[in-house]
């Protein structure tokens, strides 16, 4: 093996040689580098940012008072008060009482914790279904093909048409909204990490490392993943957020949660009727979905901006 041992007048660019961008020099002493951000970096930078924080403090509070719901609410969510038709806000009812004689208030903190438990769930599933079939997709170029025309129609039907479609199959309920939310979201992941992995691909480390001799496995594994899966924490918290109005757009309608176990999105709907009897019993569950989602829009929009880092 011949080695060259000739002068060059342009410095060896470490990041392209080793695959460890972190390695590139500044052009001076006082300048500024900067360096992609690893997941662990990223999330860190998210919660120490001030809307991150405040998303933080905001989802961690929510998530609290739901699964207190049981201690937390002065009564069962389903009992019906004796003469207590339509109260108005009172110290026995902080948000009055619906058209049956239930607490409203009661059946708020039970309605987050339906909401969160069936965001938490839908969306984790949706996530890990578009993740495996992005990396089936990748990996087999015939399975991609398929896959993005089956992706362009599920799409192509609006969400709430889709949630209607299969709630007049299966029947409503809290798990068809759970499916609903959880096919809706698998396309928009699985296409959001091909994208990525294609993007990623193509970057000169990715390619010095398969010059090397390094197996397609191995640097999808080692470089091509820890990288392209970095925008799937920003979709995820957007993802959480969009699932909080389809379940409460579903439970509106009707085609949702089924009574008498209460939502956030039913509890709207059932006060819009009476709103001039009792105006908290719509505001009430309205201002925690306003909060929920705040909260989640919060922190994507503090992981869209710790994309990168200088030191």
């Amino acid at each position: 093996m011949t080695i060259d041992t000739t002068t060059r007048d342009e410095p060896v660019d470490l990041a392209v040689a080793t695959g460890r961008p972190e390695l590139t020099p500044a052009a001076d002493a006082g300048a500024e580098v900067t360096r992609p951000v690893t997941a662990a970096h990223r999330w860190r930078a998210a919660w120490l940012s001030g809307r991150g924080l405040l998303g933080l403090v905001l989802l961690t509070s929510l998530i609290a008072v739901a699964l207190l719901a049981p201690v937390l609410a002065p009564y069962s969510p389903t009992q019906q008060l004796p003469r207590a038709n339509l109260l108005g806000p009172n110290p026995a009812h902080l948000l009055g009482t619906d058209q049956v004689n239930r607490d409203v208030f009661s059946r708020t903190l039970h309605g987050l914790r339906t909401d969160l438990l069936i965001v938490f769930v839908a969306v984790p599933i949706g996530a890990v279904l578009g993740t495996l079939l992005a990396l089936a997709g990748t990996l087999v170029g015939a399975v991609d093909i398929a896959l993005q025309r089956f992706f362009d129609v599920l799409l192509a039907f609006p969400t709430l048409i889709f949630a209607i479609g299969l709630t007049a199959v299966i029947g409503p309920g809290t798990w068809t909204v759970i499916v609903v939310i959880a096919v809706v979201e698998t396309p928009i992941f699985a296409r959001l990490l091909r994208a990525s992995i294609l993007r990623v691909s193509a970057l000169a480390y990715v390619d010095a490392s398969r010059s090397i001799g390094a197996g397609s496995g191995w640097v999808l594994r080692r470089h091509v993943l820890p990288n392209a899966s970095q925008p799937l924490g920003v979709q995820l918290a957007i993802s959480l957020s969009l699932a909080v109005f389809v379940e409460s757009a579903m439970s509106f309608l009707g085609i949702g949660v089924r009574p008498p176990q209460p939502s956030l999105g039913s509890l709207i709907a059932d006060g819009i009727n009476y709103v001039s009897f009792n105006p908290a019993y719509a505001v009430g569950p309205l201002a925690v979905v306003v909060v929920l989602v705040l909260a989640l829009q919060l922190l994507a929009q503090a992981l869209v901006g710790t994309g990168r880092i200088t030191r």
